[in-house]
């Protein structure tokens, strides 16, 4: 019989408050003062809670990106960071499957990516389980800045529907 995969942290971060520009496309939206402000309080949040990535996962999109970098300002460390242009406009599906192919045997990945992504993808791979002053949080939306941090016992190419657990809920402000 063997051991059960070691425990693994799946972080979900919806990008930071960006701007609403005319003649901006969606894409190349960029962080307002208070996004960037968010961004390094999750990055705060982050190191505080000694929670450092193997890898993080980001979407390509301007904003995303701004996101990550503001949270390293606050103190976020990973080893590895890979973009990925499919966790822009590929929905959950697209963000499973990053996870998945990318996973490998990394114990924390972190997901920088968008609504309505990252609060469905949350919502589904928890499926109700986990901390219930966790889940009540998420239940009243993922805002901006939002942060879901799961945990999963499995290989990563298994991850999906009920399979994690919602350890935490945190909003970033700054």
């Amino acid at each position: 019989m063997s051991d059960p995969a070691p425990p693994k942290r799946l972080l979900l971060l919806r990008h930071s408050k960006s701007e609403h520009t005319f003649g901006v496309d969606d894409y190349s939206r960029q962080l307002t003062e208070r996004g960037w402000r968010d961004g390094t309080e999750i990055g705060s949040w982050l190191a505080k809670q000694k929670i450092m990535a193997d890898l993080v996962l980001c979407s390509t999109s301007t904003r995303t990106r701004q996101t990550w970098e503001a949270a390293v300002g606050g103190g976020a460390r990973a080893a590895r960071l890979t973009l990925r242009k499919e966790l822009y406009q590929g929905g959950i599906s697209g963000v499973l499957d990053a996870v998945q192919t990318e996973g490998g045997d990394y114990a924390t990945i972190i997901v920088v990516g968008h609504s309505p992504s990252m609060p469905m993808l949350a919502s589904r791979l928890a499926d109700g389980a986990g901390s219930p002053d966790a889940l009540a949080r998420l239940d009243q939306g993922f805002p901006t800045s939002g942060l879901a941090v799961l945990t999963y016992a499995g290989e990563w190419a298994d991850l999906g529907p009920g399979t994690a657990s919602l350890a935490d809920f945190v909003v970033g402000r700054g």
